[in-house]
Formats: C-alpha cells, sequence, structure tokens
C-alpha cells in the first residue's frame, strides 16, 4: 500500500478535488432538463417546499434563497424530519445522495399523488427514484466517503444554474482553491465558526457540518449578522471566523479585535467551501481521524420500523 493510500479520507480527497469537472456536468445538463421544451424542477412561480437531511437541507437552504432572491416564487426549505408540506405549496423538491434517508422516503410517500415531487439524487437505483413524479440523475456526483463533499455542492449547481445563475466564477475559484497551500494556522486552530448571508447561510452550515463530521472539532455556524448578538463572545486568539460572502461593515474590525482570525476572501462562496473541504481533510489526517468512515456515522441514514 502506498503513503497516499494508507492515509484517511483517500475517497474524500478525490471526490472534493472533482467538484469543478462535475459542477461543469451538472450545469450542462441543467441547461438541457429546465428549458421551455423541458422542465424537471418546478416551473417559475410556482410556490415550491425543498426538502433534505444533514448536508442536504443545507444545500436547500442555499437555494430557496436563490429561488426566492430572484423572484421565481416564494420557496421554502426544510428538513425531512420536520417538512410542513400543508401550507399550500404547488411542489416539492427532495435532495438526497444515497436515496435511502428514511425521513425523504417518508415525506415522498407522504405527498405522492397529492403534490408534485422531484427528486435530486446521486444513486439512481435506489428506492427514492419510485416514489417521485421526476427525477434528477446525478450520479458522476456520488461518492464513496461518508463525509460528504462533491454531491452537496453539484446538486446545488445544478440548482442554481436552473435560475440562469452564472457559476464560470465559482468553477474558476475552485480549481484555484484546490492548488492552495494550506496555512498552518488553519491546521491547527483551535475552533472555527462559520458565517453566511442570504443564500450563503446554508453554505456556513455545510461548511460548520464538514469540520464536525471530518474533524470531531468544535465547530458552529451563524448568520452573519447574527454573530455579534453572543456568538462573537467564543472569539479568542487560535480561533478562526471565516466569512462566505463579502462580511457585513464593521464585523471584520470586531472579530479581529479579540484576537481570533478573520476570514473574508473575495473568491465565490462555493469555492470557498472546496477550500474547507481541504482544510477539514487535512485537519482530520494531522489528528490521526478518517472522513471516510468517521465516528458514529454512516453513509445514509435509516431507521427501523420502530425508530422511524
Amino acid at each position: 500500500m502506498t503513503e497516499q493510500l494508507a492515509r484517511g479520507g483517500v475517497f474524500m480527497e478525490a471526490e472534493l478535488r472533482s467538484q469543478p469537472e462535475v459542477w461543469r456536468q451538472a450545469i450542462a445538463q441543467s441547461r438541457v432538463e429546465n428549458t421551455d421544451q423541458q422542465r424537471l424542477l418546478p416551473a417559475d412561480g410556482a410556490r415550491v417546499a425543498v426538502i433534505g437531511c444533514g448536508t442536504s437541507w443545507f444545500m436547500a437552504q442555499s437555494y430557496a434563497v436563490a429561488r426566492e432572491s430572484a423572484g421565481l416564487g416564494e420557496t421554502d426549505a426544510f428538513t425531512a424530519t420536520e417538512a410542513f408540506l400543508d401550507r399550500g405549496y404547488d411542489a416539492v423538491i427532495a435532495l438526497t445522495r444515497s436515496g435511502t434517508t428514511t425521513e425523504v422516503l417518508a415525506v415522498l410517500e407522504q405527498i405522492k399523488g397529492q403534490i408534485p415531487s422531484t427528486l435530486i439524487v446521486g444513486d439512481v437505483d435506489s428506492p427514492a427514484v419510485q416514489l417521485a413524479d421526476s427525477v434528477v440523475k446525478l450520479p458522476f456526483a456520488d461518492e464513496r466517503s461518508v463525509v460528504q463533499t462533491r454531491f452537496a455542492t453539484t446538486a446545488l449547481s445544478y440548482l442554481l444554474s436552473s435560475l440562469d445563475i452564472d457559476l464560470d466564477e465559482a468553477i474558476r475559484d475552485a480549481e484555484s482553491a484546490l492548488a492552495e497551500e494550506i496555512p498552518q494556522e488553519l491546521i491547527a486552530a483551535e475552533q472555527f465558526t462559520f458565517l453566511g448571508q442570504g443564500w450563503t447561510n446554508g453554505l456556513a452550515q455545510e461548511a460548520a457540518l464538514k469540520m464536525r463530521e471530518a474533524v470531531q472539532g468544535w465547530t458552529e455556524s451563524y448568520p452573519a449578522m447574527e454573530y455579534r448578538h453572543g456568538p462573537i463572545s467564543i472569539a479568542a486568539p487560535g480561533r478562526v471566523t471565516w466569512m462566505l460572502g463579502t462580511p457585513p461593515v464593521g464585523l471584520s474590525e470586531e472579530v479581529q479585535r479579540t484576537g481570533a482570525s478573520f476570514i473574508a476572501r473575495a473568491e465565490h462562496p462555493l469555492a470557498e467551501l472546496v477550500l474547507i473541504h481541504r482544510v477539514a481533510l487535512e485537519r482530520a489526517r494531522v489528528r490521526g481521524l478518517d472522513p471516510d468512515s468517521p465516528r458514529n456515522l454512516s453513509r445514509s441514514v435509516i431507521l427501523d420500523d420502530q425508530r422511524s
């Protein structure tokens, strides 16, 4: 076994590094599948609920804000475990990498024949495919690592492209993020807090989840304007506050006065998430952890009848 194969996170590394290319595939696919002649996603103006669990829920949040901000209809995001769908929605979009998550399957079964559904899925042979009215198939973004990277960002790229959002900058910046040297300060940091605004709030939550899953580390996430309302109290030397997107005026100075590091780069927020994936992977390796098989986690949450 080579030194590289002996290191934890072999699958995660390969998958996170493939993101620019699989984003291109998803964007091209979205342009074909969401035209006047063919539309797998709900029509403009439809009132839409987007559901998922864990990472998929956070991607749902980002898309919901982006769609509604684009003026294409009211859009709400729910975790599938707390989805309130009796509010007159015209359609439901379900995101799931595995297509086997118990709570997502339960929602699709519940609304079948009542609310039109679109499934976005990595495993195209999964049971969820049979429950949805239309299916966006992203098998090229499926993953072997438990800690999810490329499926989430690829599904979001597909969705954002359907809103006519240009992601060329995101792809270029992601390619640069894959070539960057990671500062030792980020590898050694005691604690991370990720911040977002608007559609990047979901990305901030996802960044924090990746650090918790891969590194078992103390990580938090908040809307940027909420950070001053208490959470900034944990900022201190040796800790990092990382903004995805443009920070509110004055926030950088406030964080820096605490002695914490404040990161707010000009790169596209999706590309920033790619860099955070790399930081999480390297922090896990330094700690002797394997993000491909993290503690207490499996690739899909499948509950038995009693628990579900």
